[in-house]
C-alpha cells in the first residue's frame, strides 16, 4: 500500500511524483506504460537531441492514435489524421519540439469564469508555479520570471536563415517585435490582459542543444529517494472501486497482471489515456458505457467537448541552408492565431508555415471502441465545423501569404484560391497535437473534476494533466502542463 499511486509518467506525472516525494514520510509509486531509464544519459540520442523530432514511423516510444480531423461534407470525404503522444518516461515532453510558451493571462480569466469565478486558477494564483518551474536563462531576473527552477528556458540567439527571413518579413509587414513571449502582462489590466502580439523568438526548454523534459528535469534526479518507486512497461487497464472510493488499479506488465492498492490514485496519463482509463473504469456517459458492457460507477461527461488547435499547412520553396535547429525558433502571434515558420523542410526542399487557430469554437469528442485497454479510442476533432473557425483560418492564411511574399526568393507551392477556400482548408488541414479538456474541470453537473482536480462523485481519485483544462489555451500546452502539476502538487500534499 502506498500513499499516492500516479498512473502515467508523462509531462505532468514526472513533476507530481518529484514534488509529492519531497515529503519523506509520503510514499509515491509511479507507473509508466513506456520505457523508463535511470539517468538522462541512458536515453537514446534521438530523445535528447532538441533538433530532432523523434516521432517517425520507426519510433518505438509513442502512442499512435487514428483520428478524424474533420467530418465528411456534401462535397468531401472525412479528413483523417494521426495523433502521436510520448509513450516513454517524460511523455510528450521527451519527444516534442521544446516549445515552452506560457498561456496568457486572458486564458486564466476564461478558466476562472468556467469555474464560476473560483480563483484557484486565476493568473495571479498560477504565476508562482510558472516562476517556480523555470530557470529562464534570458529573463530570469525580471519580474514574473523564475531563476533556478528545474526547467531551463532560453531563446535562440542565432536563428536559422528560415527563421531570420520570416521574422524580418513580419516586421516589414508592420508587426511588433516581441523579445519575450513569456513576458509578464500588465497586472493592472488583469484579468483581461491578452497575449503579447507580434513576432518573437520561442522560449524553449533546451540546454546545450539537449531537450530537457520533465523526466530529466524533475523525476530522474529524485529516483534515489526511498519513498519513491518508478516502474516502466506497466499498462493500467482499469481503476478498482470499493463503493464510491478508488482503492487501486489493475495492471498488465508483460505476461503478468495484478492489482496495486493505494490511499490515493492520480491519473497523469494525458488527455487521451486518462479519459480512456476513466471510461474503462465506469466513469463516463452511462448509455455509452452500458453499450460496451462496462458497469457505471459515476455518470460524467468524460471525452465530451475536447479542444485542440487546427493547423493549416502552407508550403513554400526557399533556397536557403537548413542547419540543425529546434523545429520552431520564431512565431507570429495575433491573439488567437499563431503562424509558425518551421525550421526543417517537411518534404524535400519544401518549407512550411503552420497557421494555427488557438481558440477554436469547434469541439471534439473521444469515445471508447471497446473495453480492451489495447484498443485505441475513437477520436473526432470536428475541426472546421463552425463557420467562424473557417472564416478566421481563411483570414489567417491570407495574412500568412502576405508575410511569405515579403521573403525574398520564397515561392508558395499551393496558394489558396480566390474562392472555394473551405475545400482548400480541408485539403491542407492538420492538427497541432495539443489535445486537451477530455476530463474538464468545473461544477459537478457538467464537468469531470473539481477545481482541485478531484474526480466528482468518488473519493481517492484525481486527474492532473492537460485533460482537466476547461478552456482552449492560446499557446502550446507544454509550459502550462508543467505549471498545472506544480500548482496541483501544493494541495495534493496537504
Amino acid at each position: 500500500m502506498v500513499d499516492t499511486l500516479i498512473v502515467g509518467g508523462g509531462t505532468a506525472g514526472c513533476v507530481l511524483a518529484a514534488r509529492l516525494s519531497e515529503a519523506p514520510d509520503h510514499t509515491v509509486r509511479l507507473l509508466e506504460a513506456g520505457t523508463v531509464w535511470s539517468t538522462a544519459a541512458e536515453m537514446p540520442a534521438a530523445l535528447r537531441d532538441a533538433t530532432r523530432l523523434p516521432i517517425g514511423p520507426e519510433a518505438r516510444w509513442l502512442w499512435r492514435y487514428p483520428a478524424t480531423l474533420a467530418a465528411s461534407s456534401d462535397d468531401d470525404r472525412a479528413v483523417e489524421g494521426n495523433l502521436v503522444r510520448g509513450r516513454v518516461i517524460g511523455g510528450s515532453s521527451t519527444v516534442n519540439g521544446s516549445y515552452f510558451v506560457r498561456a496568457p493571462a486572458a486564458d486564466f480569466a476564461a478558466w476562472s469564469a468556467a469555474l464560476g469565478g473560483a480563483r484557484d486558477w486565476s493568473f495571479e494564483s498560477v504565476l508562482p508555479a510558472y516562476r517556480r518551474l523555470e530557470d529562464d536563462r534570458d529573463y530570469g531576473d525580471r519580474p514574473g520570471h523564475g531563476r533556478g527552477g528545474p526547467i531551463p528556458v532560453r531563446r535562440t540567439t542565432d536563428p536559422t536563415p528560415v527563421s531570420r527571413a520570416f521574422a524580418t518579413a513580419a516586421r516589414d509587414a508592420g508587426f511588433a517585435e516581441v523579445p519575450d513571449l513569456n513576458t509578464l502582462p500588465d497586472l493592472n489590466a488583469l484579468p483581461d490582459a491578452g497575449p503579447a502580439e507580434g513576432v518573437g523568438p520561442v522560449p524553449c526548454n533546451v540546454d546545450g542543444g539537449a531537450r530537457v523534459g520533465t523526466a530529466s528535469a524533475y523525476l530522474l534526479p529524485a529516483l534515489a529517494r526511498p519513498n519513491l518507486s518508478v516502474q516502466g512497461g506497466v499498462l493500467v487497464s482499469r481503476i478498482r472501486f470499493h463503493g464510491d472510493r478508488a482503492i487501486g488499479v489493475d495492471y498488465r506488465r508483460g505476461e503478468t497482471s495484478g492489482t496495486i492498492r493505494a490511499d490515493r490514485i492520480v491519473l497523469c496519463a494525458g488527455a487521451v489515456e486518462s479519459a480512456a482509463l476513466l471510461l474503462r473504469s465506469g466513469i463516463g456517459p452511462p448509455d455509452e458505457l452500458a453499450a460496451l458492457g462496462i458497469p457505471v460507477v459515476r455518470p460524467a461527461p468524460v471525452g465530451a467537448g475536447f479542444d485542440d488547435h487546427p493547423e493549416i499547412g502552407l508550403e513554400y520553396l526557399l533556397d536557403v541552408p537548413t542547419p540543425a535547429a529546434v523545429p520552431l525558433e520564431y512565431v507570429l502571434t495575433l491573439d488567437d492565431i499563431e503562424i509558425r515558420p518551421y525550421t526543417v523542410p517537411f518534404a524535400l526542399d519544401r518549407h512550411r508555415l503552420g497557421v494555427a487557430l488557438m481558440r477554436p469554437e469547434s469541439a471534439g469528442l473521444l469515445r471508447l471502441r471497446g473495453a480492451d485497454p489495447l484498443a485505441a479510442p475513437r477520436i473526432e476533432h470536428r475541426y472546421l465545423a463552425g463557420a467562424a473557425d473557417r472564416a478566421r483560418l481563411r483570414d489567417a492564411v491570407a495574412l500568412a501569404v502576405e508575410v511569405l511574399h515579403r521573403i525574398p526568393g520564397a515561392y508558395p507551392c499551393h496558394s489558396p484560391p480566390a474562392s472555394g477556400h473551405d475545400a482548400w482548408l480541408r485539403a491542407n488541414l492538420s492538427t497541432s497535437q495539443h489535445l486537451s479538456g477530455t476530463c474538464r474541470m468545473g461544477a459537478a453537473e457538467h464537468a469531470v473534476v473539481d477545481t482541485r482536480c478531484a474526480v466528482h462523485g468518488v473519493s481517492g481519485l484525481s486527474v492532473v494533466d492537460l485533460s482537466v483544462v476547461p478552456v482552449p489555451l492560446s499557446r502550446g500546452p507544454q509550459a502550462t502542463t508543467v505549471m498545472l502539476a506544480e500548482h496541483a502538487a501544493g494541495w495534493l500534499t496537504s
